[in-house]
């Protein structure tokens, strides 16, 4: 496995050249202004803005990305070679660094300003381990597109060496990243935006979690009630440590939604790494979770298009308002346990699971009543 994980990793990679900005347009492709907050290290090559190498600081930036026409929801159409062609890649048509904290969230409510109030909110995005600066920008712009996001999509992307034996350094890259998250996350609170969402992936889900606890352990928690949603998707944490940084950040006033799947390999891999311990995102304890605040969505029974089952997340994206709007009517008032099989568990009451169908497969999702 660890050799077949490899070598899907080490296909072509769009490590320089792919974020040249493009002139021509394609009748047809749709543009979207993305903000970036970075911990990685500038890079003086054209098309490349930032390296998997760790900065100082926290570094900013502004890109225009063309989604082409052809476009397939929950892929990133990606140029054979760099720059890539507007009518059939994804392309970049602006690009440029941001001077600081100011200048970043000048960008930031300068594009909230030209949405009507109530629609004035952040998409932020997280990306997890093995993952290049033009992969978490072009990922960020699936996602956006796909799910017609109304939020202004900020991506806050940490040191990853974007190579698959490079786990360590990642880990470690994520878990230095941690002051700068919190940070970013403070901007973007603090800011003209009425809510800030967030979507984690794989190992950003440590460094997610990690800067809300010290968020919460701070005691500084202005603004804290824009949080809006906080979806874990497949994260890459060691089970016992996710049970000691929900005790000690408590039962969110929202639900966490940890969005997992029980035959993610690429989980199975890092789970092999780490001694066997279970990740938060394989987890086959739902119920367990459930009980830590958090509402799962389970997407075992949903076809992958990737070979690693890693990156289901991404689909949801195409049916964002369906999922959105069950997780809002929650449980129905006639919701029987006998309907579900729901459990019940010891001192916490019921755990309930509703199902859904969406994208062709019955989605589960798991919470604590």
């Amino acid at each position: 496995m660890f050799v077949a994980f490899c070598l899907v990793g080490c296909a072509s990679r769009p490590e320089s050249g792919f974020l040249s900005a493009v002139a021509l347009s394609s009748p047809g492709a749709v543009d979207h202004t993305l903000l970036v907050a970075t911990t990685r290290e500038r890079d003086d090559r054209p098309g490349t803005l930032f390296n998997g190498d760790r900065a100082s600081a926290t570094d900013y930036a502004e890109l225009t990305v063309s989604i082409p026409p052809n476009h397939r929801q929950g892929e990133i159409e990606w140029a054979t070679t760099p720059p890539g062609d507007p009518n059939t890649d994804f392309v970049v048509r602006d690009e440029k660094y941001l001077d600081g904290d100011k200048a970043f969230v000048q960008a930031l409510n300068a594009q909230l300003a030209q949405r009507p109030p109530g629609s004035r909110k952040v998409f932020l995005f997280i990306h997890g381990f093995n993952t290049m600066f033009a992969e978490g920008l072009y990922r960020l712009a699936q996602l956006t597109h796909d799910a017609k996001a109304p939020g202004v999509p900020v991506l806050f992307t940490w040191a990853s060496r974007g190579k698959p034996t490079a786990y360590v350094y990642d880990l470690n890259s994520a878990t230095a990243a941690r002051d700068g998250l919190e940070h970013t996350l403070r901007l973007l609170l603090a800011s003209n935006a009425e809510e800030v969402n967030v979507l984690a992936h794989s190992m950003g889900n440590w460094v997610t979690v990690e800067a809300f606890r010290q968020i919460k352990i701070s005691g500084d928690l202005s603004h804290a009630n824009k949080i809006g949603y906080v979806f874990l998707a497949a994260p890459d944490i060691d089970i016992d440590v996710f049970k000691s940084q929900m005790r000690r950040f408590g039962k969110p006033r929202k639900p966490f939604y940890i969005i997992l799947s029980q035959d993610d390999r690429a989980l199975f891999l890092s789970r092999s790494i780490a001694g066997g311990v279970t990740r938060v995102g394989d987890n086959p304890d739902v119920a367990e979770l459930a009980t830590l605040g958090a509402t799962v969505i389970d997407l075992t029974d949903l076809k992958a298009t990737d070979a690693t089952n890693h990156d289901k997340f991404a689909q949801l994206a195409a049916v964002a308002p369906d999922l959105r709007a069950a997780l809002a009517r929650g449980v129905p008032a006639d919701h029987k346990a006998s309907d579900v099989g729901d459990t019940a568990v010891s001192g916490v009451g019921a755990i309930v699971s509703l199902p859904l169908t969406i994208l062709g497969a019955p989605i589960k999702i798991i919470a604590n009543q």
